[in-house]
């Protein structure tokens, strides 16, 4: 109600004339803050225990902690018998939190739960068995980076291949690497070609061949290394592997063939790389044939068996140097560790040897972990955003994004929103996926 219209207000005019608009605004912004605190949300409890659930928070405890607020508040707005309801400022925190619309809370009732996450990591004592709010976050996304490309794709008209690659965990895992290969087409001069010091060229080379496989292929940020390795989305189109960008390349490339044989037996999850660790026994075999299928297509027996320097070891040696480990790793763009694991497998070394030099490799990567730390806190590094965005997201989507847009089917602050891009960086990712656009009819790859 504006002062002028009080009754008995006649002088209400002159001085609403020498008070600064912005100091009236400032007033009637807070007038409205506070009445929205006073109106209550009310929503279904059961949407609040299902957006905290599958925001990766499984009891309210720890969301309350978030959220700044006594656990019991929480509790009893999740509670149906209890007529406690959250203000729409309130809802609107749950929702920033949780990451859902704030019209998903007045839905009639939860939606089905989306439950294609099989947890195929260790058991609880040997690590962690719920999913991390990152996790969660992590596997929603990529599910709604699929939906988008599938929609890209029927908007472009574009056939989408169906993935018809696979396997049973009942099948010789050796046999399985070889069809990877074949199918990929990587083979010994190929990955040779890759060798380097770090991993990098292979990680990269091994995805390139399975996104043109037809699977999106992903990198995770926010989740914990010791959380999880990455996951897989099976599907018979576009499948989803994800990997986590906190390894080491080396690391991520075992992952990236460890998820694809995922696909190939149609079991979605997330898992960690332990071969040692404790598991349901359903689940244990699972895992361990995804391992052995991803250390065969990485190192094949033959060549490596073949190797002069692993001939020249024999059978059962305890003499390999690091340096003969390390060159040898890095020709089939691979851990020491899992070269190591591979030559235990084929009897060309022990399980003391094996263990002892797992626990250096362990220890030296720790190490060198914390020394980057501590550079990065140090150092203020500039960040390439496209190659980031190629990087995360995968040469495909983007692509589908960018094709749409050339296509006037979605607009260019369309493009930048779905990949958290700044519109500056846009053309310089149009150089880093490949593709040169001159005008329409002009879009080459």
């Amino acid at each position: 109600m504006m002062l002028a219209s009080l009754p008995g207000c006649s002088g209400c005019k002159a001085l609403l004339a020498v008070i600064p608009a912005e100091w009236l605004r400032f007033v009637a912004r807070k007038i409205v803050l506070a009445m929205a605190a006073r109106v209550k949300a009310h929503v279904n409890p059961a949407l609040i225990t299902w957006a905290r659930e599958t925001a990766g928070f499984p009891t309210p405890s720890e969301a309350a902690v978030q959220l700044g607020i006594e656990e019991a508040q929480l509790a009893a707005w999740e509670d149906p018998s209890s007529e406690k309801k959250p203000s729409i400022p309130q809802l609107r925190r749950l929702a920033a939190l949780f990451r859902r619309p704030l019209a998903a809370f007045y839905m009639a009732e939860p939606p089905t739960r989306f439950a294609v996450m099989r947890d195929l990591r260790r058991l609880p004592g040997a690590g962690l068995r719920h999913y991390s709010p990152a996790l969660q976050q992590e596997i929603r996304a990529a599910n709604e980076r699929r939906e988008l490309a599938l929609e890209l794709a029927a908007d472009l008209d574009r056939q989408l291949s169906t993935f018809a690659l696979a396997a049973t965990d009942r099948e010789d895992p050796e046999r399985v690497g070889e069809r990877i290969r074949a199918a990929l087409g990587v083979n010994s001069q190929l990955q040779s070609s890759w060798k380097d010091i770090d991993g990098r060229t292979g990680f990269n080379g091994w995805r390139s061949r399975i996104e043109d496989a037809g699977v999106l292929v992903f990198q995770v940020t926010r989740v914990e290394a010791e959380e999880a390795s990455g996951f897989a989305i099976a599907a018979d189109t576009l499948p989803v592997i994800a990997v986590n960008r906190k390894d080491p390349p080396t690391r991520r490339t075992f992952s990236l063939i460890h998820e694809f044989a995922h696909l190939m037996v149609r079991v979605s999850g997330v898992s960690d790389l332990e071969t040692d660790a404790k598991r349901p026994p359903e689940d244990q075999r699972i895992e361990v044939f995804c391992n052995q299928v991803a250390a065969a297509a990485l190192i094949p027996r033959e060549e490596l068996l073949s190797d002069p320097r692993v001939i020249a070891q024999g059978p059962r040696s305890t003499s390999w140097s690091d340096d003969a480990v390390s060159d040898l790793a890095r020709q089939f763009n691979v851990s020491r560790e899992t070269l190591l694991r591979r030559l235990l497998t084929f009897d060309r070394t022990t399980v003391d040897f094996y263990r002892r030099k797992r626990a250096q490799y362990i220890a030296e990567y720790l190490a060198t972990r914390e020394r980057q730390k501590e550079k990065s806190a140090d150092a203020e590094m500039r960040r390439n955003m496209p190659v980031e965005t190629i990087s995360n997201f995968g040469r495909p989507l983007v692509r589908m994004l960018l094709s749409n847009y050339y296509q006037d089917r979605i607009t260019l602050s369309e493009v930048s929103g779905y990949l958290g891009l700044k519109v500056k960086h846009i053309p310089k990712l149009e150089q880093v996926a490949g593709l040169r656009y001159g005008g329409p009819g002009d879009l080459q790859h």
